[in-house]
């Protein structure tokens, strides 16, 4: 019995119904190298979501898939610290190049042995591809970048090295912030407002810090008046004896006087 010859049928293509499944919002891969990384990251992240809270239309983000060519997974990248002016500071799973509308005004990457590299060569070529106008390097060891901070600033296309302001920190135009590295770690200087900026947390704090400094300056100003009021009382009351005593010697001698005048005559 003879017998059909078997045909292979295509394979049918698998179009997923949801974006998600073709543009996961997770690598993989951790957040960041080492808790000190993540401390000073979390915290960069905060002071300028802090900054940005009453600009509804800016966007401010970190350790989110970028996804820069629309149909292909493979094309994202994952800034440390990004922030996006004019879209808008929803929340999302995910940053779809194609439906924002645009790529981030500013990216900044914390390197690591593992990522210094790649910071330097191939993501720095990729953002500027992309057109994003600054990037940012912050090196938390100090061992693996020429400079614990390092920032670009896209011209004509080019990435060009931003030369350190008087007080020693990196300005970024995109932002009109000032980043500067320290032994405490990474600080972001306004230069408009004069004033480092903290996190909503450390605002608070330094908010309650002046109350309580206020509050205790009130504390004492009340404490001199009372001080004085009560000076002032007792002052009144010698007043007060000084002048009963004067008013008893006035009369004293105004007896001596009528004694004097009956017996002259």
């Amino acid at each position: 019995m003879a017998t059909t010859p078997y045909k292979k049928v295509p394979p049918i293509p698998y179009a997923p119904t949801d974006a998600s499944d073709l543009y996961p919002a997770e690598d993989g891969k951790p957040m960041a190298v080492s808790d000190y990384h993540r401390r000073i990251l979390m915290r960069t992240i905060q002071v300028l979501e802090e900054y940005f809270a009453q600009r509804p239309e800016v966007y401010v983000s970190g350790d989110i898939l970028m996804y820069y060519v629309k149909g292909d997974p493979r094309k994202s990248v994952s800034p440390d610290v990004l922030v996006s002016f004019g879209l808008g500071n929803k929340l999302r799973r995910t940053y779809l190049v194609w439906e924002e509308g645009k790529v981030p005004d500013f990216a900044m990457e914390f390197s690591s042995k593992g990522t210094y590299r790649n910071d330097l060569s191939r993501k720095k070529e990729l953002y500027a591809s992309l057109g994003i106008q600054d990037y940012f390097l912050y090196d938390a060891e100090g061992l693996y970048l020429p400079t614990a901070l390092m920032g670009f600033t896209l011209v004509d296309g080019v990435y060009v090295p931003i030369s350190p302001v008087a007080s020693g920190g990196l300005h970024s135009p995109s932002l009109g912030l000032d980043f500067h590295a320290d032994n405490d770690g990474l600080g972001i200087y306004d230069p408009v407002a004069d004033r480092w900026l903290q996190t909503p947390a450390e605002s608070a704090s330094a908010r309650a810090e002046r109350e309580a400094t206020r509050a205790e300056e009130e504390a004492e100003r009340a404490e001199r008046e009372a001080t004085r009021a009560k000076e002032e009382a007792e002052r009144a009351e010698r007043e007060a004896t000084r002048a009963e005593k004067a008013e008893a010697e006035v009369a004293q001698l105004r007896e001596e006087l009528a004694r004097l005048q009956v017996h002259r005559q």
